[in-house]
């Protein structure tokens, strides 16, 4: 290896071009004098005492301050790689839990051909959400699902679900597999979006037959996930009948949800209770605001239960009445509204 790819190498471990001139000649030395050190590298040997003692530390050299005059000493390279190798391994764990915790989500699509695939592509997407699915199903294969949309419901997902060739008036077993839910007769699309990011969409005679040559798409792609979602509550969610709300949360609770958030405080509000919130984001006009709102929510907008009081399908807001003022409050994505939330924290008001 040539000098210039050495010095590359040592300058991704952090170094710089004087270090690396220091580092080099005491390694050409071995043990050498401060003051070799400084003529060699052309530094002054005050540079060379600072610079070594940095080196020390990273187990580079060891520098001999018990004698006179001071030599500084290169640490064997076998032990300095093993050294290196040590803490790159000890990094590791950390390194693969974050990269878990924050891969770039990929704006892949992909065909898939086979209704037991979509299926379970759905499956596991409800095992990973964290914080909303939009999900319609036929009614014939909700038990595929329904371990995985107990649990999302169980660990606080809002799981909004459509079961469709299924009799509304029926009894449909759908106790704690939705947050809300819904039944229609007729046939749609099986879709899911999970996280307002991943989502799946198959025909219905995919599900239907198994042979149906009719094909499915799965895409993550956060800037086309909002059209599932509209589509989902602007043509479907209104053509199915509500049969199944959950109990609404203990309060205080924190949302990043927003829509999770307009719904447990629209079923506390029909309770008569007085809610107040607090609301962390941003003005939805773009000018410097408040990152912070407090105050009693004195509405809502919203089209999650019965009876529906939004003007238009995928509408969820709150109404904030602060010290300041009363806020509109939206949430990813606001711009109808005042003020966009990227938290809610939910509490009910002293009495």
């Amino acid at each position: 290896m040539d000098d210039p790819t050495l010095s590359r190498l040592l300058r991704e471990f952090g170094f710089s071009d004087k270090e690396i001139d220091i580092y080099l000649t005491v390694l050409d030395h071995g043990e050498a004098k401060a003051s070799v050190v400084a003529d060699d590298a052309g530094v002054s040997k005050r540079y060379v005492y600072s610079v070594s003692e940095d080196l020390a530390e990273r187990g580079f050299v060891s520098v001999n301050d018990h004698s006179v005059p001071t030599t500084i000493r290169a640490v064997p390279p076998e032990e300095v790689v093993d050294a290196l190798t040590d803490t790159a391994e000890q990094m590791r764990p950390a390194l693969e839990s974050r990269y878990s915790r924050v891969a770039p989500q990929s704006d892949e699509f992909e065909v898939i051909k086979a209704r037991v695939t979509v299926l379970k592509r759905i499956t596991a997407l409800i095992r990973e959400t964290d914080e909303e699915v939009t999900l319609s199903v036929p009614h014939d294969h909700l038990s595929e699902v329904a371990d995985e949309l107990r649990d999302a419901v169980d660990r606080g997902v809002l799981v909004l679900l459509v079961v469709t060739g299924a009799d509304p008036g029926a009894d449909l077993g759908l106790d704690g597999l939705a947050t809300v839910a819904r039944a229609w007769e007729e046939s749609m699309p099986t879709m899911i979006t999970a996280d307002r990011t991943r989502s799946i969409v198959a025909p219905p005679e995919m599900i239907a037959r198994s042979n149906s040559g009719e094909r499915a798409i799965a895409f993550t792609q956060r800037q086309l996930a909002p059209v599932m979602i509209g589509s989902f509550f602007g043509n479907y969610w209104p053509m199915a009948q509500e049969v199944y709300v959950a109990d609404a949360h203990d309060l205080p609770e924190t949302y990043d949800d927003f829509r999770q958030a307009v719904l447990q405080a629209t079923l506390h509000l029909r309770t008569g209770r007085e809610l107040v919130a607090t609301v962390r984001g941003q003005p939805t006009d773009g000018d410097d605001g408040p990152g912070e709102i407090e105050g009693q929510v004195v509405a809502v907008r919203q089209g999650l239960v019965e009876p529906a009081n939004n003007s238009f399908p995928v509408e969820a807001a709150l109404v904030v009445e602060t010290g300041a003022g009363r806020y509109s409050v939206g949430g990813d994505g606001a711009f109808v509204e005042d003020y966009e939330a990227s938290e809610v924290v939910l509490d009910f008001a002293e009495e």
